[in-house]
């Protein structure tokens, strides 16, 4: 896919905001940055500290399967922690399964086990997992489309995704898994273009890493999960 004159254009437009962000430079409330698996192109971070936002481009296949290509800003975190972000595409795109993901996942090798929250290009937002190192990813996909914003937190073994909707107050998605890690592990910001010949930016904003809630992990009676066809699952309120 081509780079459009569009999305040079915002993304030209939206730098003038933010500061390159190099390994080992300011990277906020994270401490390096790097690209997992294969990419076509090195990946970016910009980081604007006056928003605590942090606009991350990549090229690469997927975050999927046995193995992900994708740019990972991050830091090592133990225990009960949390991580929330609005995301926002920049520009454009004919790929509508683009992502932008909050990450928790044990190490930087592209098959690790993780759990993560992938909002796609086209609004699907799903907690994505790998059960063990070099396993088949699964996905159990939200029933709000395009949130506002999106927290992972992990209490335990078990994280749980909370979703925010038109109103912007974050609420438990229903959604869930029980991923056991060894401390530490590591969690921060991915995009992966789901097409490497190309290139693809998002941008997170106010962007935290703090506690846990206790209240992501209140059961929510009015939702279920379904079982689709293909195996993976969806969180349904019918």
């Amino acid at each position: 896919m081509k780079t459009t004159p569009l999305r040079i254009f915002c993304a030209g437009v939206l730098a003038a905001a933010f500061s390159l962000a190099r390994a080992g430079g300011d990277l906020g409330v994270f401490t390096d940055q790097g690209d997992v698996g294969r990419v076509s192109r090195p990946g970016t971070c910009a980081f604007d500290g006056a928003k605590g936002a942090y606009m991350v481009g990549s090229s690469g296949a997927n975050m999927w399967f046995k193995e992900d290509a994708m740019h990972f800003v991050w830091r090592k975190a133990s225990g009960d922690m949390s991580i929330g972000a609005d995301i926002s595409f920049v520009g454009s795109s004919v790929q509508g399964h683009r992502k932008a993901c909050l990450v928790i996942r044990q190490d930087l090798s592209p098959g690790s086990a993780y759990v993560d929250v992938a909002k796609h290009g086209d609004g699907l937002t799903s907690l994505q997992f790998r059960e063990e190192a070099g396993g088949v990813t699964k996905e159990i996909q939200s029933n709000v489309a395009g949130p506002s914003r999106v927290r992972l937190d992990k209490v335990g073994d078990t994280v749980y995704l909370s979703v925010a909707g038109a109103d912007g107050v974050l609420r438990p998605s229903g959604a869930s898994f029980k991923l056991r890690l060894g401390d530490p592990f590591y969690v921060g910001l991915a995009v992966s273009a789901h097409d490497d010949a190309a290139f693809e930016t998002a941008v997170f904003s106010r962007v935290e890493v703090g506690a846990a809630s206790p209240d992501a992990a209140v059961p929510q009676p009015g939702l279920r999960i379904i079982t689709l066809p293909s195996g993976d699952r969806r969180v349904s309120d019918h």
